[in-house]
């Protein structure tokens, strides 16, 4: 079924090896042309490649800049069809406690998650048509304490606060605003996270204490992430999908 047929995507974070492209991978393959953007042309360019360049476009940009994000958007518009589906996925993480976290570090957290995301949803409001289904990437994060995540934890609570507010002041344009919160997936974002030397001990004791006994993977997400994009979801609005093995309900 192609739910997604004649439908126009922009997804951030869409070039990384994880939930975003992932997620333009199934958008794409059920009939979507799906915009994807992140900092790093050769992950972009991998793509596009693997994807295909008759479904996907890549726009690389930051985010945080809001001239990378009309450019972006500039280039959408010029396809002519608007914007159905926005998947607010790029985002930092790093770890620190209260007694090492630097204002650098909590700056480049909160620029990127919370900035990055308001200005990503803000600068496509022009292009979003009658329907479109906005999505936020959360984290189950924001409902723990994991130690030195604390940054991230909080950056992730305001990523889902936005949700509901926004839900509730774009409902009137028929437009819905729903978040996902994925637990640990198994993404390059975890090589990122702790260095490739602590990758696999990682994913084995985060697996380990996930009540369905392992980390997900980025076409788990990306499945629920479709869920939300569709009008499979048409009674969902201001909601927060867990796509977590459990972690934060058992």
């Amino acid at each position: 079924m192609r739910r997604f047929e004649g439908k126009t995507a922009v997804i951030t974070g869409g070039g990384t090896r994880g939930i975003g492209r992932a997620t333009a991978a199934r958008l794409a393959a059920e009939g979507a042309h799906v915009f994807i953007t992140g900092r790093r042309k050769t992950e972009l360019d991998e793509a596009v490649e693997i994807l295909g360049a008759e479904s996907v476009t890549a726009v690389q940009g930051d985010i945080t800049d809001p001239a990378d994000l009309d450019r972006l958007y500039g280039i959408v518009r010029e396809r002519g069809r608007g914007l159905d589906v926005l998947f607010a996925n790029a985002a930092h993480a790093s770890f620190a406690t209260i007694e090492t976290i630097t204002e650098e570090d909590l700056d480049r957290v909160f620029a990127v998650n919370v900035k990055g995301t308001m200005l990503t949803v803000q600068k496509a409001l022009p292009l979003l048509n009658k329907g479109a289904s906005v999505i936020l990437n959360a984290s189950t994060a924001a409902d723990n304490a994991t130690a030195a995540f604390g940054a991230y934890a909080a950056s992730k609570a305001a990523v889902r606060s936005f949700a509901r507010t926004w839900a509730n002041e774009l409902v009137g344009r028929g437009i819905r605003v729903n978040a996902i919160s994925p637990g640990p997936t198994d993404t390059n974002g975890i090589e990122e996270l702790v260095g490739p030397a602590g990758a696999a001990a990682f994913k084995d004791r985060e697996g380990a204490r996930i009540a369905i006994g392992r980390i997900g993977q980025p076409e788990e997400v990306a499945a629920a992430v479709a869920f939300l994009a569709s009008d499979d979801s048409s009674f969902m609005l201001g909601a927060n999908l867990y796509v977590d093995g459990g972690e934060n309900q058992i």
